[in-house]
């Protein structure tokens, strides 16, 4: 089964549905690129999948460990570059509410964690990755 399926829909926006569950989401251009900027672009999906994958692989080790990460949030920032266009540089800040129950270690295993996600090791390595997990 294919992972996902997307339609023209014209205008510089396409609708993608998730094969697995049927769930659709919108995609539209930038408006510093033409668009209309009333969807999440194709780099913006990008750039928001690194800290998604991030908590994703957090919590899949750590959810028979104990600790405990429901409520974090966190912040995506992404620079462009030009010539050729492309994400130059994806800055994200974790806001973990628990912060201060997380031992040195725990803290570490999380940083560990994140930062070898599927994502994050399937970046270009020249798309600098700016991390702050707020400790």
């Amino acid at each position: 089964m294919s992972t996902s399926t997307l339609v023209y829909k014209g205008g510089m926006r396409l609708e993608a549905t998730h094969q697995q569950s049927g769930t659709t989401l919108i995609t539209d251009a930038p408006t510093d690129n033409h668009g209309k900027g009333e969807a999440f672009s194709p780099t913006d999906l990008m750039a928001t999948s690194l800290p998604a994958c991030m908590l994703t692989t957090v919590e899949i080790l750590l959810k028979d460990r104990g600790i405990n990460i429901s409520g974090t949030t966190c912040t995506v920032n992404k620079v462009m570059a030009a010539n050729p266009r492309r994400i130059a540089e994806i800055q994200v800040t974790f806001k973990f509410p628990l912060k201060d129950t997380y031992s040195r270690l725990q803290k570490e295993l999380i940083e560990k964690t994140a930062m070898s996600c599927p994502v994050a090791q399937s970046l270009h390595p020249d798309v600098k990755k700016v991390i702050d997990f707020g400790w």
